[in-house]
């Protein structure tokens, strides 16, 4: 839910619509924006009465909106969301270019990588230690050494670097070394991996 304040709201007002939206069990959050001042309201509003809401001292409107992508919404959010990947932004009017080989391999061809991409205009580096194959005998990535090669990569040519994640139990390996965290399309709905890796603490990069 939004709430939309007046124009001319004051600060004591606005301290209020926050603590009346607490005291309901309701996660507040403030967006000051270059016109208007609105409040997202986060948790069960389904019991709510939108007209109460909407006699609190220095609120304009009340917006109902049931998804749950509230810190998505742009009604939430109106201010484009730009993320900072070790010093790289991404969002906004920044162009952020992501590029690397599909598996981290021997040192020597990664640097000639690095270089190359970094020339032609990247500025994040990726790169996968953990490659997922139909065949137990096929080559299944470098695991830890490629995240340690990955890293001292990106350090060596100034570049963030982003590798992929597959299994639960190696999203705090993956964050040791890297700057933000890939999804791969097959665990977009891996529930269990997408929460891991929301505890980390990166960027992810889906």
């Amino acid at each position: 839910m939004i709430l939309i304040l007046k124009p001319d709201v004051s600060d004591e007002q606005v301290q209020h619509v926050l603590e009346r939206a607490e005291s309901l069990g309701l996660k507040a959050h403030l967006s000051r924006g270059t016109y208007r001042t609105i409040v997202g309201l986060i948790g069960d509003e389904t019991t709510l009465q939108s007209a109460s809401l909407k006699a609190i001292p220095g609120v304009l409107d009340v917006v109902p909106i049931m998804p749950p992508y509230k810190l998505a919404s742009l009604e939430a959010h109106p201010q484009p969301s730009v993320i900072d990947v070790a010093g790289v932004k991404i969002g906004g009017s920044n162009l952020a270019m992501i590029a690397g080989p599909c598996a981290v391999e021997e040192p020597d061809r990664m640097r000639r990588i690095a270089a190359a991409v970094k020339a032609a205009g990247a500025n994040i580096f990726r790169g996968g230690a953990f490659k997922p194959r139909t065949s137990p005998y096929a080559f299944q990535g470098l695991g830890e050494e490629g995240l340690k090669l990955l890293r001292a990569i990106g350090d060596e040519f100034g570049m963030p670097i982003v590798t992929e994640v597959m299994d639960p139990r190696l999203v705090d390996l993956v964050a040791k070394y890297a700057d933000m965290i890939q999804i791969g399309a097959r665990n977009m709905q891996n529930f269990t991996l997408l929460t891991e890796v929301g505890r980390a603490n990166k960027p992810v990069l889906l």
